[in-house]
């Protein structure tokens, strides 16, 4: 039969499981502020991304600064379903894949 443990004895379990508690929780808000963190940075590269390349179309074709949202995406769908547009993309995006 297994000894009984004393009421000390007990106290000092439950004091090291307390901390071994907090620990973990502790880990266990490292691992979710971690997950934040990444989130947080890709969102921020998609962002500067965004902005980047909307200012390099402001750039080469400033007229589109003047259009509202709605014609702007009209207007873009318009030349990006032109064949030589899509071929230009095409032949860029291979070239970028080919470490050019």
């Amino acid at each position: 039969m297994a000894k009984q443990k004393t009421i000390p004895e007990l106290q000092a379990e439950i004091a090291d499981n307390e901390r071994q508690l907090v620990q973990l929780q502790r880990k266990q808000q490292q691992l979710e502020n971690r997950i934040t963190y990444y989130e947080k940075g890709e969102r921020r590269k998609r962002a500067h991304r965004l902005i980047t390349r909307g200012a390099a179309i402001e750039s080469v074709a400033p007229q589109t600064k003047d259009l509202s949202e709605s014609a702007f995406y009209a207007f873009a769908e318009q030349v990006f379903a032109l064949p030589d547009t899509q071929r230009l993309l095409t032949e860029a995006v291979s070239n970028h894949a080919g470490g050019d």
